[in-house]
């Protein structure tokens, strides 16, 4: 079955949720025909704060106001979580968004109890908290206010410019060593991001991001991922010139990861968009995967293995230095946090 590209989605079908017994099958080319359209519903958990125990993840703690993304990145290794959620890796992930409305009032609830170690909170780890709706919900900049308050340090990951509408916050943050932020910058052609990324800023956006926010002394760095073997990874060094070009302090990358139904879709996009390249990527993915689209095991699965994987990180490793970005960031700290938010400062 041919599934024909919809226009601004990442992905043109739903597949089968593996946890669920009935699914809805569609006609090929419904989803070309009509577009579908984003919902919004709210979600009513009971705590923001999400943990994590993976050995090769800078943070143990994260904040995601949102679940699903409208960016809707074909390759994005958070879709499989939708499928938690009683959606679709595909199309659902990224129109059926998830909202976490009292967001701040929960993130000031955590911060606020005696138990609450100061650490690093990570935000965008899963899905970007920058998408499209935080412009009109505004609920990563109440999350964010919180945080500043707290002097509580937070690292940020985004692909989206909106993040400089809250420079003045992260500016206030990064005078005590408790915010920093990475733009993921994927290619520079915006051919391609326009159909791997729809939702996302262009490029150009990007790097303004960057510009904006180490103007505004912000510590900002540029993040290359995914690289993707016989389509992005010979961008790699002008990425990293043009970021340090527009003020980035550091540089780092990841290789494709295309865990559970991540892997077919990207077969299919490929199929849809590059059918001559089709081959050559799948194969050098292959090649550093063990002979697998996808290896899940702990520090390889950032960096990939074998002869290929080895080239990419020379070529970055050669590109960094290059730019003068290799060096590690400065550590965020927790010496500035303050219990209650200020509000017990402020009464003394």
């Amino acid at each position: 079955m041919r599934i024909l590209p919809v226009r601004g989605r990442g992905v043109a079908y739903d597949p089968p949720n593996r946890f669920e017994t009935v699914h809805v099958e569609m006609e090929p080319g419904h989803y070309a025909e009509e577009k579908p359209r984003t919902e919004f519903l709210a979600d009513a958990t009971r705590s923001i704060v999400a943990r994590n125990q993976s050995p090769d993840v800078g943070f143990d703690a994260s904040v995601n106001p949102y679940r699903g993304c409208e960016h809707g990145c074909v390759y994005c290794y958070a879709r499989p979580t939708h499928e938690y959620l009683g959606f679709s890796s595909g199309l659902d992930f990224e129109r059926k968004i998830l909202v976490k409305l009292r967001a701040p009032e929960l993130l000031r609830d955590a911060l606020s109890r005696p138990s609450w170690r100061p650490q690093v909170l990570g935000m965008c780890g899963v899905t970007d908290a920058f998408q499209p709706v935080e412009r009109r919900l505004r609920l990563t900049r109440g999350c964010l206010k919180v945080l500043r308050d707290f002097r509580n340090p937070v690292t940020i990951v985004t692909k989206n410019h909106l993040v400089t509408r809250d420079a003045g916050i992260l500016a206030e943050m990064a005078g005590h060593a408790c915010a920093q932020v990475t733009i993921s910058v994927t290619t520079l052609r915006n051919e391609l991001q326009r159909v791997m990324e729809p939702r996302t800023s262009v490029p150009a956006r990007r790097l303004d991001a960057i510009r904006t926010l180490a103007g505004a002394g912000v510590p900002v760095g540029v993040f290359v991922a995914p690289v993707i073997p016989g389509l992005t990874d010979e961008e790699l060094p002008a990425i990293v010139q043009a970021a340090a070009d527009a003020g980035a302090r550091y540089a780092s990358y990841l290789i494709l990861r295309l865990p559970g139904g991540v892997a077919d879709h990207f077969t299919h996009w490929l199929e849809a968009h590059f059918p001559d390249r089709r081959e050559k990527v799948l194969g050098r993915i292959r090649g550093m995967r063990g002979g697998k689209l996808n290896d899940p095991a702990f520090h390889r699965r950032f960096r990939g293995q074998g002869e290929y994987a080895g080239q990419i990180r020379g070529l970055f490793r050669a590109a960094v230095r290059k730019a003068g970005l290799d060096r590690t960031p400065r550590p965020l700290s927790t010496k500035a946090f303050r219990r209650g938010g200020g509000v017990q400062g402020d009464l003394f």
